[in-house]
């Protein structure tokens, strides 16, 4: 990911448009803070995708909260949705006039993180099979260029996730949809966060999905009660908790829980300012660590 991740930074450059894939479920997690950093003013269309999992309502702030940028233009699409390709098209034509007047090759960027739907976009747009598609992470292993016709070329990136992932909370929204491999990441604490979340947030869809007369109050609670209905029994009849978390995760990815969003704009913002804080708190305590070595060593100098 290293190498993706400075292969896209040498080309970027280069790029007329940035076409940049996001979860619809977790828009904000699921930028690359890499293309946020480098982009600066180049015309970018976030297109949300997986948008039918995702609560309509919200995708519609987002939609709104983005496109506050004017060189932003948001678009929702499903994977198997391939009628918004000419729309696609059209938007990248129009957010660079320049080259579109002057009948000029036009080079468009494509990314986004593991298995966001990329290869599936890219497929639709091309009208062909040039893209290995699949529902495991980190499929494609570089970077590819794609004639799609009038003019634009499509330069495919690896979906790739940046080497430090900041905000915690971001962490565990991108292990549940899936773009964080099982591996890297227990999928107890990953059911825990959820079903702390959806408990806030989506109660009546735990209740509906699971056939609960009212819903627990905790993480904890909800697990063992949905485990022990579902069979999730270790010996001496305890809850397996890692396969009671592993159900609710498997079947938030695979939409059996209804539309749900994992983070709203505002959510967003007030999570900024916390990990902006505990940046300073750290970057205040580290020089107030030097400053005692150096008092420490002058004062044995002495």
């Amino acid at each position: 990911m290293h190498k993706a991740i400075r292969e896209m930074t040498s080309i970027l450059p280069d790029v007329d448009l940035v076409i940049e894939l996001l979860d619809a479920r977790l828009p904000a997690s699921s930028q690359n803070p890499v293309i946020a950093k480098l982009r600066l003013n180049k015309p970018c269309i976030k297109i949300l995708s997986k948008s039918d999992l995702a609560d309509p309502e919200t995708t519609l702030r987002w939609q709104a909260y983005f496109e506050q940028d004017a060189s932003v233009k948001t678009l929702q699409t499903t994977l198997d949705q391939n009628d918004k390709v000419q729309r696609i098209i059209r938007l990248c034509r129009a957010l660079v006039p320049s080259k579109d007047k002057a009948h000029r090759g036009m080079l468009v960027m494509i990314a986004g993180i593991p298995n966001v739907g990329k290869s599936t976009l890219i497929n639709a747009l091309a009208g062909r099979k040039v893209a290995k598609t699949g529902n495991e992470p980190a499929i494609t292993k570089g970077q590819q260029r794609i004639k799609l016709g009038e003019g634009i070329m499509l330069l495919d990136t690896p979906g790739i996730l940046w080497p430090k992932i900041e905000n915690e909370n971001s962490g565990y929204r991108l292990a549940a949809s899936g773009a964080i491999k099982d591996t890297a990441m227990g999928i107890d604490d990953v059911g825990f966060y959820l079903a702390d979340y959806l408990i806030r947030h989506y109660p009546a869809a735990l209740r509906d999905r699971y056939d609960l007369a009212s819903v627990p109050a905790t993480e904890l609670e909800f697990l063992e009660l949905m485990g022990s209905r579902r069979g999730c029994l270790s010996a001496g009849g305890r809850v397996d908790l890692e396969k009671a978390s592993a159900i609710l995760v498997n079947e938030f990815r695979a939409g059996m829980l209804g539309a749900i969003t994992l983070e709203t704009p505002e959510m967003m913002l007030q999570e900024e300012v916390i990990i902006a804080q505990q940046k300073q708190t750290k970057a205040d305590r580290d020089a107030q660590r030097k400053r005692n070595f150096r008092s420490g060593r002058d004062d044995a100098v002495q």
